[in-house]
């Protein structure tokens, strides 16, 4: 199956980048102030400011006025994000087969898939089934 992927929003993001990144996921909407209280290791404020300016070059996030600060918002649904990741992350090292990446996961020991995890993906293979036919 090796059929061209879409690139992956966040395949030219740095760690910090992406870092930053799942704060304004999970937040919705930062401040520089909001960001720094949640990084690991926080570099200065200007340092964070000039990450924000990055992405928003890179297309990642918008600004905001709220009354004297800046406000930071993605531009693309975190859910809408993941899928893209994931195709990469499919494209990059299953050539494409969420079957191989699925197997790969339940073959390591260290994944902590339970029974009930397990019931769930049944039930969205059966789901599968009857949609595509």
């Amino acid at each position: 199956m090796n059929k061209k992927m879409p690139k992956s929003p966040d395949q030219d993001l740095s760690r910090r980048e992406r870092q930053i990144m799942n704060i304004l996921y999970r937040r919705e909407r930062a401040s520089v102030a909001d960001i720094a209280a949640e990084l690991p290791n926080a570099p200065s404020d200007t340092a964070i400011r000039t990450h924000m300016r990055i992405l928003e070059d890179k297309g990642q996030v918008k600004r905001q006025r709220d009354g004297r600060k800046h406000v930071y918002r993605p531009t693309t649904s975190r859910k809408r994000a993941a899928r893209a990741a994931l195709t990469g992350v499919l494209s990059t090292f299953f050539d494409g087969s969420l079957g191989d990446a699925v197997a790969t996961h339940l073959a390591d020991p260290r994944s902590g898939v339970d029974e009930e995890e397990l019931e769930r993906l049944r039930a969205l293979i059966r789901d599968a089934r009857t949609s595509s036919k």
